[in-house]
């Protein structure tokens, strides 16, 4: 690879964990429920990008799987927490 391409693959990876870490702290400090849901949907997202920026870095093809299961893991706690805080049940 080369050196420019490395540079801004850290450059990348350290915006995306900076930006993790803020979703973390809002998803602890949120105010009322419905910001800590949507800081963690954003955390999910954050986790899906470091996730592929590190594979991208490390030029593995495992990462890919991984990205891909923790997004399908995301997108199903976001549609149950929503589900349970707008009607109190998430199976009906």
């Amino acid at each position: 690879m080369s050196p420019l391409l490395m540079l801004a693959l850290d450059v990348g990876t350290a915006v995306v964990a900076v930006a993790v870490l803020l979703c973390s702290w809002r998803l602890l400090r949120g105010p009322e429920l419905p910001d800590r849901i949507l800081a963690l949907d954003t955390l999910y997202m954050g986790l899906v990008a470091l996730i592929i920026l590190l594979d991208i870095r490390f030029d593995t093809e495992l990462l890919f799987e991984a990205a891909l299961i923790v997004a399908m893991l995301g997108f199903v706690s976001t549609v149950a927490l929503a589900r349970y805080v707008a009607r109190g049940d998430v199976i009906e």
